[in-house]
């Protein structure tokens, strides 16, 4: 096996000679304790993968759950009118649309939320807690207003800056 101890910076060394990195790394930085390289660069790679993650993540967005049940000419006239356009909005980015069906399961993550039996019904949510409601589809103009409203209602923190031009 070839051993070159400390090459000048720019050299090939042969990575393909050594069974192990840590052969290499051994070879290179004057034989550091066994098996350290390898466990420093994991390490190393958990910390900066656990970092990422943390700074990437953002907080739970908020959502507007739509509260629908088949047959619903309100729910249809809503879903032609504004759904299609409705998450390529500013306010569509802020709180995406979440479509839940009344008389299927409520998901347990709404369970603090009232449902009621008029629909469509539209409430924004941000981390389980309700910040107001839209009773009904008022119509293309006036959802938006209303919704505008919703969205100014959350705190400062997460408020997002809704620009509609």
């Amino acid at each position: 096996m070839i051993s070159l101890k400390r090459p000048i910076l720019g050299d090939a060394i042969p990575l393909v000679k050594y069974a192990k990195h840590d052969m290499y790394c051994n070879d290179y930085f004057g034989n550091p304790q066994e098996g350290y390289t390898i466990r420093m660069t994991r390490l190393t790679l958990m910390a900066a993968v656990m970092a990422w993650t943390l700074m990437s993540a953002p907080a739970r967005a908020a959502e507007l759950v739509m509260f629908e049940q088949a047959g619903c000419v309100w729910c249809a006239r809503f879903n032609a009118e504004i759904a299609p356009a409705y998450a390529r909005t500013d306010e569509g980015q802020r709180a995406p649309l979440r479509r839940v069906d009344i008389h299927a399961p409520i998901p347990a993550d709404l369970a603090a939320i009232p449902i009621e039996r008029f629909t469509p019904s539209f409430v924004l949510v941000e981390d389980g807690k309700e910040y107001g409601r839209i009773r009904g589809y008022p119509g293309d103009e006036f959802f938006w207003f209303r919704l505008d409203e919703l969205l100014s209602a959350l705190p400062k923190s997460v408020r997002p800056s809704v620009s509609r031009s």
